[in-house]
């Protein structure tokens, strides 16, 4: 998998940016294959940065209806990648 593979998109939500701001952490829509070795690896070329720990979470898709339609929203992969104290935070529109 190529970085791009890897990372799909930053997660921009009231949460996020919270912890972006308090704690030095990134979050990350991710693929689902995509191990915490390749999320760090990714984001460490990606940004140019060191990352000191990365977390994982499988989101499972939840049941949503239109009507009589029912259907599942896929499911998905998120990654909180905390980095090394003193690194520079980047921006997301850096990419």
């Amino acid at each position: 998998m190529t970085i791009y593979e890897v990372i799909k998109r930053p997660i921009v939500t009231e949460k996020g940016v919270t912890k972006k701001d308090n704690e030095g952490t990134l979050c990350f829509e991710v693929a689902s294959g995509a191990n915490k070795v390749l999320v760090k690896a990714a984001v460490e070329q990606l940004f140019k940065v060191k990352v000191a720990d990365v977390r994982t979470a499988n989101n499972v898709g939840k049941l949503r209806r239109r009507g009589k339609f029912s259907g599942y929203r896929s499911d998905w992969k998120k990654a909180y990648v905390r980095l090394k104290a003193g690194e520079k935070m980047p921006e997301y529109s850096d990419i």
